[in-house]
Order: structure tokens, then C-alpha cells, then sequence
């Protein structure tokens, strides 16, 4: 199971990061970015080989993000290719590598959308990991400024009462054994330990949704490891395998322990589930 470095190296990261680009380092344009990209491969995917993906995935982003703390990410890939993870890289962000994503039997193609937070101007990557073990790799660039730091668009109580409650929306027609879309939806702030708190004059510490685990009848759909480049109420698109009687499972877990679940039956009758977050 793939792991994340810890929050500390991922900040000491960033001020490598910051270095190079200070005007006695920095490279300009593709050069700077391709320096990033380098460092970055080593850390994620060291002596593995990462190649263009051409028409099999690509990713969708706003070109200049109307949010910069909730940047809405499509990655699409083609039915035909069969992928074991799907990797989302912000690469200037504090911590680059937002989520892995693992693909279990019971999903139905391997394609996602969600929203990120984006800190400053910066190629967003998708590397989608197959079942014969290369690496294919989609990136576009995104402008957006301060979303690691933008203060949550929710009153805090409000945030608070609303802590790990999930809403499951599925598509209006489900019919066991063909493929259907869902959506989950966490209601969890996701501090991203570097937004200020403008009462106590403090940095409000870090705490987001760590894990993500989906299932349709106990078999696997789609497992996530999440960190801080995920928005506040983490919002999952995807498709799966539906079957007779039962029921779509969701388990988060936060970084204090904390467990959240929702099961919902796949019928018809459930695809518009429970009150709007």
C-alpha cells in the first residue's frame, strides 16, 4: 500500500522547491517545470519509467480556476485500458501527491473526478498505473493561487456539526450487472494545517480525511489515500459494478481516528439518497 511522506517532509519540500525557483536557481518555463517534474518522479516513482498517454487518459481541468481551493478535476480514461492505481499530482503544491487511487474488481473503469485545492500557478498530473505495470502519464496546466490557504467557505461550527456525514448519489437507472456512475460526498473540512486563523492569530492544524474505501457488496470498487490537496468536503465521482440486493458501502477515516460510513442500497429507488450536504 502506498504511503505518503510526512507532512514535515513534504513542507521541507517546498522550500527546496521555493529555492529553485528564487532567481539565483530558477530555470524559466518548460525547463522549470520539467526540473520540478524530475524531482518529483524521483520521489514518487523512482527508476520507474512514466510515458506520455496520449488518447488513453486524459485530464480535465479548468484553465484558470474560478476557486482555487475547489479546482474540479476530471481524469478520463479509455474504456479499454484497465488501470490498478491513478495517482494525482499538484506539483508545486505543499504536498504534491493528493491521492492515490486503487481499483478493485467490483469498479467499472477507471476513470474520476474531484476537486483540489491548487496553491499557485502549476501542472496538475494523472499517472495511471496498468495491470502489466507501466506508467502512463496526463498534465495540464492550471492557474489558481492560494488554495493550500484559503480560509474554508464554511462557518467552522457549521463545518463541525456536519463532520463526516456522507451523502451517495447514484445514477437514476441502475440495473445490476451494467456498469453505473456514483457520487460520494464527505462533509469534513480537510484543514490543511496552513490556513490562519484569523481569532486566535494561529495556524489551524492540519486535519483532513485520510482514506477512502468504497465496496458494492463487500467486493472492492475504489480505495483512496488522500492528503491536504484534496478540498474541503471531498467529492468522488466514479463507476461501478452493481448487483441484485445489494448495497454501496463508504468508509472514511480522518487523521484523528476518526471513522465516518454510509451504506446505501443499489436500487433505483435510492438514487437520489438522503438530505443535500
Amino acid at each position: 500500500m502506498a504511503r505518503y511522506p510526512s507532512i514535515w517532509l513534504a513542507i521541507w519540500l517546498a522550500g527546496l522547491l521555493t529555492i529553485l525557483s528564487t532567481p539565483a536557481f530558477a530555470v524559466t518555463g518548460t525547463a522549470d517545470d520539467a526540473a520540478r517534474w524530475d524531482l518529483l518522479h524521483d520521489m514518487y516513482f523512482k527508476d520507474r519509467a512514466v510515458e506520455e498517454a496520449g488518447d488513453r487518459m486524459r485530464i480535465d481541468a479548468p484553465t484558470r480556476a474560478h476557486d482555487a481551493a475547489l479546482v474540479p478535476v476530471k481524469v478520463e480514461v479509455a474504456p479499454s485500458l484497465r488501470l490498478k492505481t491513478l495517482s494525482l499530482l499538484v506539483d508545486k503544491n505543499p504536498v504534491p501527491l493528493a491521492a492515490i487511487f486503487r481499483f478493485g474488481p467490483a469498479s467499472a473503469g477507471s476513470s474520476i473526478e474531484t476537486r483540489l485545492r491548487v496553491n499557485e500557478y502549476t501542472t496538475v498530473r494523472a499517472i495511471g498505473e496498468t495491470e502489466d505495470g507501466r506508467l502512463l502519464m496526463a498534465h495540464v496546466f492550471v492557474k489558481a493561487a492560494g488554495g493550500c490557504s484559503a480560509p474554508a467557505l464554511k462557518d467552522p461550527q457549521e463545518a463541525m456539526a456536519r463532520l463526516g456525514r456522507i451523502k451517495v448519489k447514484l445514477a437514476d437507472t441502475v440495473t445490476a450487472g451494467s456498469p453505473a456512475s456514483a457520487q460520494v460526498m464527505i462533509g469534513h473540512p480537510n484543514n490543511s494545517g496552513l490556513q490562519f486563523d484569523q481569532v486566535s492569530r494561529t495556524y489551524i492544524p492540519a486535519h483532513y480525511i485520510e482514506s477512502i474505501v468504497i465496496r458494492s457488496g463487500g467486493r472492492p470498487v475504489l480505495e483512496a489515500d488522500t492528503d491536504i490537496s484534496i478540498s474541503e468536503d471531498p467529492n468522488l465521482r466514479f463507476s461501478f459494478m452493481p448487483m441484485e440486493g445489494e448495497s454501496l458501502e463508504v468508509v472514511a477515516r480522518d487523521t484523528k481516528g476518526a471513522t465516518f460510513t454510509r451504506s446505501v442500497p443499489e436500487t433505483p429507488e435510492q438514487a437520489k439518497d438522503g438530505p443535500a450536504l
